[in-house]
């Protein structure tokens, strides 16, 4: 008697639990939506909602919440990747919610509209009426997201505490909301920057140019190399350079940095990536260093 053997190999494990929690949602709510801003956790999250409901369209729209200081790349891709996908794209502006007096603008050489999308974020979750929001967070990525549950769970003002989670016992989640609450989901939050990585190398997924190593004008600020851009005001002292540089991550062009690197293909990322020490957040995002707990004060406030 011959005995078959069936073996997921990790990434599969991981796309399987996904898929499940993807599909899990969309049976359980009535108005989800895909957070979406180009970069490559969320172009992972939108490569599995894909195939969740294949061949059918996405059941729900995608939003991004637009701090109007982004990489011309990403947003070039993100245009481009839902023409593609004929999926909806919800659009919240934080250019808006200034123009409207919602929030005021930082000033200063060190000013950055990254905070300013909380606000942006929560007022359009109760204009469309979103009941769970994807999100593609990740727990190797930042210590206050790695207290999160897949189902983290929001009260009507948007705003986290993390002494209240319902526990989650294997692929039970707990979605039960009274009015105005809502739930965060994180469908990869079992992922790490290197599964996202290999996973993109194996379904071979577009990405935008700027995760490639790259020429670019930068200036080092705070140890971190900050593009040149008109979004951001330099001091005398700090010099504008031209660098082989890459990002690891995307986001809001005043408080997201670069690395010095040569990778210019997924192998050489992915090898890059298995070799460092230093962490994603850790070596890119200005805004993670305001404190010790400044993720975690964000999400309090409802950040994402």
């Amino acid at each position: 008697m011959t005995i078959t053997t069936y073996e997921l190999s990790h990434l599969d494990q991981l796309e399987a639990e996904s898929v499940h929690i993807f599909r899990e949602v969309a049976a359980e709510f009535e108005r989800p939506c895909l957070l979406f801003s180009g970069g490559k956790d969320s172009i992972v999250m939108l490569h599995l909602a894909q195939k969740a409901f294949w061949p059918a369209r996405l059941p729900f729209p995608m939003m991004h919440v637009d701090t109007g200081h982004n990489f011309p790349e990403v947003l070039d891709y993100r245009d481009r990747r839902i023409e593609e996908t004929g999926a909806r794209l919800v659009v919240a502006s934080v250019q808006q919610a200034i123009d409207d007096g919602r929030v005021t603008e930082e000033t200063g050489p060190r000013a950055s509209r990254n905070r300013l999308q909380t606000t942006t974020l929560l007022d359009a979750i109760e204009e469309h009426r979103f009941d769970a929001l994807f999100g593609g967070a990740r727990r190797d990525e930042e210590k206050a997201r790695a207290k999160e549950r897949v189902y983290s769970f929001r009260d009507d003002f948007g705003q986290w505490d993390p002494k209240n989670q319902r526990p989650e016992l294997w692929n039970l989640y707990n979605g039960c909301l009274n009015q105005g609450e809502h739930i965060r989901v994180f469908p990869i939050s079992n992922w790490t920057e290197l599964d996202i990585w290999q996973y993109i190398q194996r379904e071979n997924i577009e990405i935008p140019s700027v995760y490639f190593a790259h020429q670019r004008p930068v200036f080092s600020r705070d140890n971190m190399w900050l593009s040149e851009s008109p979004y951001v005001t330099r001091s005398d002292q700090e010099e504008v350079e031209t660098r082989m540089v890459r990002y690891r991550t995307v986001g809001d062009m005043s408080c997201t940095g670069a690395v010095e690197s040569e990778a210019q293909t997924i192998e050489e990322i992915i090898e890059e990536v298995s070799t460092t020490r230093i962490t994603e957040r850790g070596a890119t995002r200005a805004d993670d260093r305001v404190s010790e707990a400044a993720m975690e004060d964000r999400k309090k406030e409802g950040y994402f």
